[in-house]
């Protein structure tokens, strides 16, 4: 039987290995559509966000210049953790770096947002998108927020060689559980730097306080 763990990890060092950061097709120059939502929530500077598969992304460079003092990125790919390090230098030594697998990641402390784009939709297995949905748990605080950015329901079945499942908010909330309460929508087409267009669909969430 494939290690499927070891097989993703392989593909994305490998595409971080063969292309720059700038030229995958899910790279923005501007990630404002996530700025934008972070915005409207509120987020206190000193309040901890992780962005999960972050990698090469620059929304780790944004919130470090708009005072944001608690962050950290996880990606499988050490070869897209190590692009950031570089392109941010001496402020790399500020930011918490995790190199994992996000189905199997043990976070060390709690996070008040968790920010991921593009990575839930490659969970094409059920159980994969079980795992990842209990590290979600054991990650967020009560009452924290979630932004998580899929393609959309008519947007892209496949993205860098592989097969993605396709979300709109009702699949979406079924994935995630009652746990979560959906605040807002927003679609974003997604121009590639090969100039193709992706159709993205954000959901930001907020987890439920729960009292026992």
């Amino acid at each position: 039987m494939e290690n499927t763990d070891i097989s993703r990890k392989t593909h994305w060092e490998q595409i971080y290995k063969n292309k720059s950061p700038s030229d995958v097709s899910w790279y923005l120059t501007y990630p404002g559509q996530s700025l934008k939502l972070i915005e409207t929530m509120g987020i206190d500077k000193n309040q901890s966000i992780i962005d999960v598969g972050g990698g090469a992304s620059v929304l780790v460079d944004y919130l470090i210049d708009a005072g944001f003092s608690r962050l950290a990125v996880l990606d499988i790919s050490a070869q897209s953790l190590q692009h950031a390090k570089t392109r941010l230098r001496e402020k790399a030594n500020d930011i918490e770096w995790y190199e994992a697998d996000i189905t199997h990641f043990q976070p060390p402390h709690l996070f008040e947002l968790w920010h991921d784009r593009a990575v839930f939709h490659f969970l094409t297995h059920a159980e994969d998108r079980k795992q990842y949905v209990q590290v979600l748990k054991n990650a967020l605080i009560p009452e924290g927020h979630l932004i998580i950015a899929t393609f959309a329901i008519d947007g892209p079945e496949k993205c860098s060689g592989l097969d993605v499942v396709r979300y709109d908010a009702p699949s979406l909330c079924a994935e995630l559980g009652d746990e979560f309460e959906l605040l807002e929508v927003q679609n974003e087409n997604h121009l590639t730097p090969a100039n193709i267009e992706q159709k993205f669909t954000y959901f930001r969430l907020r987890r439920r306080l729960v009292i026992n």
